[in-house]
């Protein structure tokens, strides 16, 4: 006999909030063993990446006392993409993607051990890192579109939102505990720990690719008949003449422009603008982590409701609120509390955007689309980091970021007014 109670509990608001917030359905992806190597071997490496990633940043500021070149270290971290991301988008549609990915993965970990035993022997000078955040810029040029066009062959393209979200999760656990554990490592040992933990760390996501087992086709992809150069504009057409694509790039290039540059700042603000020192750099960074990782998981559990249109829209125009709200604040805990918040929303703006730009590419032409995606993402990150470094020394960090949200809230409103159909996206 059915419980009478059922259909109220079926209608309730509590039993609509339970299947909304499926949790079981928040790691589907895991069920592939490639993707559980994966997953395993990318949380370690990325731990070591935020731990290098914290203390490189607050290393340039111990030895220049200068924004601006902050700035300028993001700026050559990022400009090679403008040279070579798409051209390794190209090259992801020709080749293994997982030989592509071994090879970018060691000559980034022998870069860290550069970096290490620059400063192991007190050698270290900006410029040694100037050139050694160029040189993994190239690499990472070629590293983005490979591992970004490799998850359907993991997981398939039934979980491929799935494992996109659980990708940032991975991401952002690791910002959750690297930051903070860079900031305690540097302060007690000094940052050539938090370099040589960071190439140590490269060896676990090596191992995990040379242990998948990948069907033939991923294997034995040839190169194509065609010039790189007629592919690659194949595939900046399609990006460039699909308008979802167009407007959804546009939006996370926006993004990263103006609202994701205010992480530039951050070594800069924990010592002068909240009086802190290592450690609250890196707690700082941990903070944006915790909230992406939360935005993430909400992300992954809630993609069987396809309403990630709205999410995208809800993330565009919170996060400028939040970041300028932090700029107001001169409190650590508040502005934990709201570096965290920003990181939800900053979350659904690229997870979202990523998931939908691969969800609308055709398979043959996914690594050249990503390209396209990778380069406006990465492409535009050292332009900001290049102009707010500089803002900053001449007007002030409070400043600089207001005019990040200001800025990164009036280009949403731009997108969303010339294509209100991102609105709709499921």
């Amino acid at each position: 006999m059915q419980d009478p109670s059922a259909p109220f509990e079926a209608a309730s608001p509590a039993h609509r909030v339970r299947k909304a917030l499926d949790w079981r359905r928040t790691f589907a992806a895991l069920k592939h063993r490639n993707y559980r190597l994966w997953y395993v071997g990318q949380v370690i490496s990325l731990l070591g990446t935020w731990m290098q990633t914290t203390a490189q940043g607050y290393l340039v500021y111990e030895l220049t006392r200068s924004p601006a070149y902050l700035g300028y270290v993001g700026f050559a971290a990022g400009a090679p993409s403008w040279l070579f991301m798409l051209y390794g988008g190209v090259i992801a549609d020709r080749f293994s993607r997982r030989s592509l990915l071994v090879i970018t993965q060691v000559s980034m970990m022998l870069l860290a051990f550069a970096l290490a035993v620059l400063a192991a022997l007190q050698l270290v000078q900006p410029w040694h890192v100037l050139v050694l955040a160029l040189l993994t810029g190239v690499v990472t040029a070629f590293d983005v579109p490979a591992r970004q066009s490799f998850v359907l062959e993991m997981v398939g393209r039934e979980d491929l939102g799935n494992a996109i979200a659980l990708n940032s999760a991975m991401f952002n656990l690791a910002l959750i505990i690297g930051p903070a554990a860079a900031g305690i490592a540097y302060a007690a040992f000094g940052p050539a720990l938090c370099f040589f933990v960071n190439g140590i760390s490269f060896i676990a996501v090596i191992v995990a690719l040379l242990m998948m087992r990948l069907p033939a086709a991923a294997e034995t992809r040839a190169g194509a008949s065609t010039s790189m150069l007629e592919e690659l504009k194949e595939g900046v057409r399609y990006a460039v003449g699909h308008p979802k694509i167009r407007a959804i790039m546009l939006l996370a290039g926006t993004t990263t422009l103006f609202g994701f540059s205010f992480v530039t700042l951050i070594p800069a603000w924990a010592v002068d603008v909240l009086g802190g020192d290592a450690r609250t750099n890196g707690y700082l960074f941990s903070a944006r982590g915790v909230g992406a990782l939360l935005g993430a998981l909400l992300i992954a559990s809630t993609g069987h409701l396809r309403i990630r249109g709205r999410m995208l829209s809800m993330g565009t125009f919170a996060f400028p609120v939040l970041v300028f709200l932090f700029a107001e604040v001169r409190s650590v805990a508040l502005a934990l509390a709201l570096t965290a918040m920003a990181g939800v929303a900053l979350i659904q703006i690229f997870n979202v955007a990523n998931a939908l730009v691969q969800t609308l590419s055709p398979d043959r032409l996914r690594g050249r689309v990503m390209g396209v995606y990778s380069l406006v993402f990465f492409g535009l990150a050292p332009l900001g980091a290049l102009w707010i470094g500089p803002a900053a020394q001449a007007f002030g960090n409070p400043l600089a970021v207001k005019a990040c949200a200001v800025g990164s809230f009036l280009c949403g409103l731009l997108v969303f007014r010339l294509a209100p159909e991102l609105k709709e996206l499921e």
